[in-house]
C-alpha cells in the first residue's frame, strides 16, 4: 500500500497536464467512441470522476447511490442543454465549485446519509453536463461521455475501498488534489 501511494500523487499531481488547452479540445466531440474517451482529456473531467467514487467508497453507507445521481444529473444537464441550446449561466464557476466541494468531501471523509449524499453529487453533476451538452454532438457521443462517467466512478470506488484503511493524511492529499484541480481552473 506504501509504495502505491506515491504513484497515485504522481498521477494526481501531474492530471492538469493532460487539461485542454484552447477551446477547439472542447467543441464538436462527436461519436461514441469520441464521447467516451472526453472525460480522460482533462484534469478537471477526470478529477470530478474519480473524487465521486473516492468519496463514495470512504465515506457513504450506500457508495452506489452518489456515483448514479451524478451520472443521471449529467445526462440530464447535458440533454437539457444539447436538445434546447440552453447555455447554465456560470457554468464553468459550477464545474471550479463542484471540483472544490468534491475535493473536501474527499478529504474530510464526509459521510451523509444516502439520500442526501445522491442529492448532493446529482447537484455537482449538473453543471459538467451542461456544458458537456454544448460540446457533444449527437446522442451517440453522450452515450459514450456517460458511459465512460460510470467507468471513472467505478474506479474511484474500487480505490476508495482500497483507501479505506489508509491513515487520514491520504485521504486529505487525495482531495486536496481534486480541490487543487479547481484552484487551477481559477488562476
Amino acid at each position: 500500500m506504501r509504495t502505491r501511494l506515491p504513484l497515485l500523487l504522481l498521477v494526481l499531481i501531474a492530471a492538469p497536464v493532460l487539461a485542454h488547452t484552447d477551446e477547439a479540445a472542447h467543441s464538436h466531440v462527436s461519436g461514441f467512441w469520441a464521447g467516451a474517451v472526453h472525460p480522460w482529456t482533462g484534469a478537471d473531467h477526470l478529477a470530478a470522476m474519480l473524487a465521486v467514487g473516492l468519496w463514495s467508497a470512504l465515506a457513504l453507507r450506500q457508495p452506489l447511490r452518489a456515483p448514479l445521481a451524478f451520472a443521471a444529473s449529467l445526462l440530464a444537464g447535458a440533454l437539457l442543454a444539447m436538445l434546447s441550446g440552453w447555455a447554465q449561466p456560470a457554468v464553468e464557476a459550477g464545474i471550479t465549485v463542484s471540483l472544490a466541494v468534491l475535493g473536501l468531501l474527499v478529504a474530510l471523509k464526509v459521510g451523509l446519509p444516502p439520500a442526501i449524499g445522491a442529492a448532493t453529487a446529482a447537484l455537482l453533476a449538473f453543471s459538467h453536463g451542461s456544458a458537456h451538452g454544448l460540446e457533444l454532438q449527437g446522442l451517440a457521443a453522450l452515450a459514450g461521455m456517460v458511459a465512460s462517467t460510470l467507468v471513472l466512478h467505478g474506479l474511484g470506488l474500487a480505490l476508495g475501498w482500497k483507501l479505506r484503511s489508509a491513515p487520514r493524511l491520504a485521504h486529505g492529499l487525495l482531495g486536496a488534489g481534486v480541490a487543487a484541480i479547481a484552484l487551477t481552473r481559477v488562476l
